[in-house]
């Protein structure tokens, strides 16, 4: 009798608290979100408009730039070309191997040096900065970054370099990302569609009409009068390259990105280290754009019109909002409606902007079109842990600068993985478990039985299709998993 009367208690002040609080600030909740969607499905449809503009009347970034190959001159040999400044910054690899390579290409002639830092001040900012202080470096005219696991053809700099000879306008050429392990797994396969979406779209969109977008970090060529007139290299976010490439863009540089020329590099496979870059790739732009939002209105080397694009497309939506919208509203706030049936979100807000946005994404990579259903449902996964970061940027709150190398398997250690056989790993439960995934599977999975109880909305089909990714990823199966050695 007690546990009765105790159940009909808490069921009434659920009712009663529900009317005067929970429904006002839900349906607040939801009117912002649709705000948050519309601003969203606004960006992506310009984007695709420009897009098809510029494929259907060839007005790519490159088209604007003359582009001339260098002459080869007998007389002055190699003088005639400039100086080019090849730097790799390394974390991770082992010293010894490193300095063993450095030494084999420096017996057959090349110019080659190996600089060890006493501090990882800095991370790679600092590396960068500090090897920018080289005595070496005030005969160079070009710098030309590459990440440890990049693979550049042999023509590289025969492509790149003539776009800053012939245009002293330009401080950087970037080049696209190829991945040449996107089949390794069903994660790589996601993040190869999320990637070739800002590649081929925000990238060429950029390029194309303010000749600004951010730097990769990697695979690209910087003009060194360009990087010292914008400050350098600055350690203050995670993302050094976009700080560069904003503070460059307000001196008035422009940047043309070479969407054709391609550089072969690694994703990260195992889900450890993809949460550690999402994390520094999401936080980062949002402390930046903390930073630097004031910075930008106050500017008057640029148009107007290219403060906009910068604080509202390039930041806002595409840095903040993009994350929120997609956990806030889709996994918290539309499931909070079958609970609360007072609260109801428009069908063009929950199913017709999603899809069209789902769509304008999945355009990058037309091979990968079969798996839309779970690029959604993993897009919304990985969400969570974007907006967690966002807020972390923008709030300035711990582990705001937090920079943890991401991992590559590469080649070596998947043969040697391989040679082991199948021998069964020790593996600890805690390495494979991730608690705030399973708290929103649960959450989901909760409001899709209340929906098939008691709902109208038919949400529970995607209710559960999304608990169970946020199961899957709680519980560690996803990626390639690598035990701790035992």
């Amino acid at each position: 009798m007690d546990r009765l009367s105790s159940g009909s208690e808490s069921g009434m002040s659920w009712e009663q608290g529900r009317g005067p609080l929970i429904v006002p600030v839900l349906r607040l909740t939801v009117v912002v979100c649709l705000a948050m969607s519309v601003m969203l499905f606004l960006e992506r449809v310009y984007m695709g408009i420009v897009i098809v503009g510029i494929k259907l009347l060839k007005r790519k970034g490159v088209k604007k730039y003359k582009c001339e190959p260098m002459k080869e001159d007998l007389e002055l040999g190699n003088g005639a070309y400039p100086m080019v400044l090849v730097q790799i910054p390394m974390f991770n690899e082992k010293e010894e191997l490193v300095g063993v390579e450095c030494r084999r290409w420096a017996n057959k002639g090349i110019n080659i040096k190996y600089e060890i830092r006493d501090n990882r001040n800095g991370y790679k900012a600092g590396a960068l900065q500090d090897g920018m202080k080289q005595s070496y470096v005030k005969y160079c005219d070009y710098v030309v970054i590459f990440d440890a696991d990049f693979q550049p053809e042999a023509d590289f700099l025969w492509r790149t370099i003539p776009f800053l000879v012939h245009n002293p306008e330009l401080a950087l050429v970037q080049a696209r990302w190829k991945f040449v392990n996107a089949d390794e797994c069903l994660m790589t396969r996601m993040q190869e569609m999320s990637l070739d979406y800002h590649f081929s779209v925000e990238q060429e969109v950029g390029s194309a009409t303010y000749a600004f977008f951010g730097f990769n970090g990697t695979a690209g060529v910087w003009r060194i009068s360009a990087l010292t007139e914008a400050g350098g290299w600055k350690s203050r976010t995670t993302v050094e390259d976009m700080d560069l490439a904003v503070r460059a863009s307000l001196k008035g540089w422009k940047f043309v990105y070479v969407g054709e020329l391609k550089v072969k590099n690694e994703l990260p496979s195992t889900f450890k280290a993809y949460r550690y870059q999402q994390h520094r790739w999401s936080c980062g732009p949002a402390n930046l754009f903390r930073k630097m939002a004031m910075e930008i209105l106050r500017n008057k080397k640029v148009t107007l019109w290219k403060k906009l694009y910068v604080i509202y497309s390039f930041f806002f939506v595409r840095k903040i909002v993009a994350h929120l919208v997609t956990f806030i509203f889709y996994c918290v706030v539309m499931p909070a409606t079958v609970l609360v049936p007072e609260v109801q979100v428009p069908k063009w807000g929950a199913v017709y902007i999603p899809s069209v946005i789902t769509i304008l994404n999945a355009v990058g990579t037309p091979r990968s079109l079969h798996l839309l259903v779970f690029w959604v449902l993993f897009e919304n996964v990985m969400s969570l842990h974007r907006t967690k970061a966002t807020f972390i940027g923008l709030l300035e709150a711990s582990r705001v600068n937090e920079w943890i190398v991401t991992e590559k398997l590469g080649d070596a250690f998947k043969m040697r993985m391989a040679s082991k056989g199948f021998k069964k790993s020790r593996i600890r439960i805690g390495e494979r478990l991730h608690l705030l995934e399973l708290i929103v599977g649960i959450y989901l999975f909760v409001c899709g039985c209340y929906d098939i109880a008691h709902g109208k909305n038919h949400y529970f089909l995607y209710l559960f299709l999304q608990s169970m990714a946020f199961f899957i990823a709680g519980f560690g199966y996803i990626g390639t998993f690598v035990p701790n050695s035992s």
